[in-house]
């Protein structure tokens, strides 16, 4: 048992963007040179907050909603291929990333090894330009246990702050322990790591326990609501399922018998908010470092 009366923590999963990499500070730089060559206001973090860990044609329409760009949605998305293209294979770590996740991978060889996942938004293409240079962190995610944003697996529209990227996350590392005869780790056993409000909504309505650690500028817009965003409770799911019908019907369903689907209660010790991932306190969820 964790320290704080939890279930002992068994597996890590990792949002990417903005939590692993600085890789949302490049977005911000993408974002704001479109708005300044068109005459637009710079993007306020009022609005980034919204399109954080979205998919893409989510993030797509709000920003568009607020930047009114006089441009085709065609050539918009051409500039910030290009853009991306020049800016994201520039992405470095963020602060205490390398040690956390060399911690982590160093329990595999002990009798109580912390399983690791990475769940991303990011689509393969967007992925490859930020972590190609960054082969030897990511290589602590072995690849059957990378779920990315255009994984077949996730019905269309289900993304964050939908549960269903973290739960097909945990279901690559279950699948690998029946493999071996050992016991499958819970929902509750998880730890999901995040930088979004979004991704810790869909972690908590996961029913799995959270850590936020979010930009100081997105702490800043949400001034006073701490404890509603670690709920998962600041409303950012729409209660009405989307996607194709049957497959992803009984994939929800399947879900819900984990128990998602429902945020979390304020106050409830599940989630807990950490301006940075150095000098993590491990011991706070069972976890032992060799």
């Amino acid at each position: 048992m964790a320290s704080n009366d939890l279930p002992r923590i068994r597996a890590c999963l990792f949002d990417m963007d903005g939590l692993l990499i600085d890789s949302e500070d490049l977005y911000t730089v993408i974002t704001n040179e479109i708005l300044q060559k068109y005459g637009r206001p710079l993007l306020p973090w009022s609005v980034k907050a919204q399109m954080q860990g979205r998919p893409a044609p989510e993030a797509s329409k709000i920003f568009h909603d607020f930047a009114q760009l006089s441009i085709s949605e065609e050539q918009l998305n051409e500039e910030r291929s290009a853009l991306q293209r020049k800016y994201f294979p520039k992405s470095q770590p963020l602060p205490g990333v390398r040690t956390l996740l060399s911690n982590l991978a160093s329990t595999k060889s002990t009798d109580d090894p912390v399983y690791i996942a990475l769940a991303t938004s990011s689509h393969r293409g967007n992925y490859k330009l930020k972590t190609d240079h960054q082969t030897e962190l990511f290589s602590v995610f072995p690849e059957a246990n990378k779920v990315l944003g255009d994984d077949p697996r996730i019905g269309k529209g289900r993304g964050k702050p939908l549960p269903d990227i973290y739960l097909l996350a945990l279901e690559t590392i279950n699948e690998e322990l029946r493999s071996q005869g050992k016991t499958e780790i819970k929902p509750e056993e998880c730890l999901v790591f995040e930088d979004a409000v979004p991704g810790v909504e869909a972690g908590r309505r996961a029913g799995m326990q959270v850590v936020w650690c979010p930009h100081p500028g997105l702490l800043g817009a949400f001034k006073g609501r701490e404890e509603e965003v670690l709920a998962g409770a600041t409303g950012s799911h729409k209660e009405e399922e989307k996607g194709d019908a049957e497959k992803e019907a009984e994939q929800l369903q399947a879900w819900r018998l984990q128990g998602a689907g429902k945020p979390g209660t304020i106050g409830d010790g599940f989630g807990q908010l950490y301006s940075t991932l150095e000098d993590f306190p491990y011991e706070k969820y069972g976890i032992r470092i060799p």
